[in-house]
């Protein structure tokens, strides 16, 4: 039994395998422009061999430890964080071999935006993008969407990789059943119900309309709930009610637990979802904020009700899950909107989703602990148990949860600051701070290039310093806060 603090070298040949992963992907890509015959195919092959020979080395540095029994919770952590940055450091070669994005820095902030399904770019105009590149964006936050490391669970056994304490690291939020006593098989059965969604999603997409290739890539962000679209101007430049119709659809389903969704879809257990506290939240706050905003929308322009709420439904659930989707008419509408659809950012949707923010199980807790304190005040000698879907909520567990919301509080705070530092009015700093805390990069006001829908919407206005403490931001927002944030504490490395 190894005593090591932390374990380099399996560490090493867990990343070696991830990185492994990624090098394929990346020489996959290149059959798209070999297709297309675009200019971009060199850049993919060039990524994949670079990519390839760094991950034969970890693998080599690593080769004689067996990661299964090595792995500790502690070496999960940096397992996570190192693989999402490495992934993104590698990711952003193509956009830098091709010279579509030459600049490491805006490569680097548009590849990690992909990863932890963010969406905020820095391109000005996409469409430029050969399709490629366009594919790797998707691509980028499709597999982030469930997340690097929760992604390989379903691979990573075969080659004798501890599955639970990288699982551990990567689900660090509220916890919930397990479909199967081994992570791995739990892996593999929401993967498949993953790559079903985003399959379906494309068809009807296509069914309605949208090209194949733009059903596939935005078929991926969809589910994702990421944002990045083929279009400079969005879901807005298809011009059609069926297809905003069909993303909010399939966007409001990934913002659902993927354990509910598989139990629905697989067992046909739909009772299990309809008896969910945190879905019945996520339902209460889709339906009200979006009559609110309907309401608002109506009162405001000459759309009638309908209209407004069928705009209303599409913008709350695109924020709400953090995906960022936009039309045209969002930059028509009144000021209260985005005060209203900055709140949705900030809920999020549910834990277990693909979705940033908050996450509905924290919010529903949070609210049932400040009722309980509320009722003891009156009643000091009250046992007030808080409770979700029956179970009480061990006080470990809320405690976390005041904890977790404190720093996400203070996050925002912070940023907010930091981003009036860099040269941001007060108000597109504390818009610019509660986006990237939440992992939603929709871009409006300053940074969406003068509302005009001839480029697309762009974080670019943002100094190089900002631009890196918002990469910092994407990853901390995108692992839940702590994983990163502990790696930063003395006793992370002391020995226990």
């Amino acid at each position: 039994m190894t005593t090591e603090l932390i374990h380099i070298r399996a560490i090493h040949k867990v990343v070696g395998y991830l990185l492994a992963i990624e090098a394929s992907v990346l020489a996959l890509c290149s059959l798209i422009p070999l297709y297309t015959r675009e200019s971009d195919m060199f850049a993919f092959l060039a990524s994949s061999l670079i990519t390839a020979c760094f991950s034969v080395l970890f693998i080599l540095f690593g080769k004689n430890e067996n990661s299964r029994e090595s792995l500790s919770r502690r070496d999960g952590y940096l397992v996570v964080v190192l693989s999402w940055t490495l992934f993104s450091l590698f990711g952003c070669l193509p956009f830098i071999i091709s010279r579509y994005i030459p600049n490491f820095t805006n490569a680097f902030f548009e590849t990690i935006s992909g990863f932890t399904t963010t969406g905020a770019s820095i391109v000005g105009n996409v469409e430029i993008l050969p399709h490629g590149l366009l594919f790797w964006r998707s691509l980028t936050q499709w597999m982030g969407g469930l997340g690097i490391v929760f992604f390989t669970v379903a691979v990573l056994p075969f080659f004798g990789v501890g599955e639970v304490q990288l699982f551990a690291a990567e689900a660090i939020g509220p916890a919930h059943g397990k479909l199967h006593p081994r992570i791995g098989v739990s892996g593999r059965w929401i993967l498949t119900l993953y790559v079903m969604l985003t399959v379906s999603c494309a068809i009807v997409l296509n069914i309605c309309g949208m090209g194949f290739f733009d059903s596939v890539n935005h078929a991926m962000t969809t589910i994702a709930t990421s944002g990045y679209s083929t279009r400079n101007a969005s879901i807005g430049a298809f011009h059609s009610v069926l297809i905003e119709d069909v993303i909010t659809i399939f966007t409001f389903l990934s913002g659902i637990n993927f354990s509910l969704l598989f139990l629905l879809f697989f067992k046909g257990k739909i009772g299990k979802l309809l008896h969910d506290t945190e879905f019945l939240y996520y339902l209460g706050c889709t339906l009200g904020l979006s009559l609110v905003l309907g309401i608002v929308i109506t009162a405001n322009t000459q759309n009638s009700l309908r209209e407004s709420l069928h705009l209303a439904s599409f913008q709350v659930i695109s924020m709400l899950t953090t995906t960022g989707f936009v039309t045209n008419d969002v930059y028509n509408w009144p000021a209260p909107v985005y005060m209203i659809l900055s709140v949705a950012m900030c809920l999020g949707a549910c834990a277990g989703s693909t979705t940033g923010g908050m996450k509905g199980v924290r919010s529903v807790i949070l609210f049932r602990s400040l009722k309980n304190e509320a009722n003891r005040i009156l009643h000091p000698n009250a046992v007030l148990p808080v409770r979700v879907n029956g179970k009480v909520v061990p006080e470990t567990t809320r405690q976390t949860i005041f904890t977790f919301t404190v720093c996400y509080v203070a996050l925002i705070a912070i940023s907010w600051i930091i981003y009036i530092i860099a040269g941001l009015n007060m108000s597109d700093a504390f818009y610019a701070a509660t986006a990237f805390i939440s992992n939603s990069g929709t871009a409006v006001g300053s940074f969406d290039a003068a509302n005009s829908f001839d480029t697309t919407l762009s974080w670019d206005i943002l100094s190089t310093g900002a631009k890196w403490y918002t990469c910092f931001l994407m990853l901390v927002s995108r692992l839940e806060i702590f994983a990163v944030l502990l790696i930063f504490t003395p006793a992370f490395w002391r020995k226990a």
